[in-house]
Order: structure tokens, then sequence, then C-alpha cells
């Protein structure tokens, strides 16, 4: 998998949308980046409390976050590069 010192670089639409989000949700997906950028991703997939997960159909590739019940930050880690990009942030529909 991916080593610590991981870079996270954000798409101008996942900053846009981090914006809109609540403040607490946007400081648990700051402190999420922080987590994988000093400790890789793959340290950080392992905590249960993010139920990290592959995604399917149109978002195959792609992989959700909790960051609580509602919310989902979707990413994608770019294959033989160290670094993810963050696709979107966004209240999850049940």
């Amino acid at each position: 998998m991916m080593d610590a010192c991981t870079k996270v670089t954000s798409t101008k639409s996942f900053e846009k949308q981090l914006l809109k989000v609540p403040d607490f949700i946007r400081k648990k997906v700051i402190f999420w980046i922080f987590l994988v950028e000093t400790n890789g991703l793959a340290e950080v997939m392992k905590s249960a409390g993010y139920h990290d997960e592959p995604l399917k159909g149109e978002r195959k590739g792609q992989r959700s976050v909790r960051m609580n019940k509602a919310y989902r930050l979707i990413y994608h880690a770019i294959e033989n590069r160290i670094h993810i990009e963050l696709l979107e942030v966004h209240k999850h529909d049940y």
C-alpha cells in the first residue's frame, strides 16, 4: 500500500464542498488528511472508526470514509504515486 508521508491533494470542487459542510465535519476531514499524511493511508485504513471501504458501480476505484453517520468523504488513491486525490465530501442519502 502507501507509506507515511503520503501527499493528499484535492480538487477545486472538493474545496468548495468543504466550505459548505458543518464545521465539525470540516475539522474531521482535515484531521483525516493529517492522519494520512502523517501515518500513511494503509495505517489510517485500519482504523475501524472511519469504515474505509471501496465503492462499486460508477464509483469503482474510489473509496468512502465515514465522517459521521450522515457525511462521507470520497477519495481515490492514485496508483504508482504517493498521493491521494480527494474527490468530494457530502451528506449521504439513506
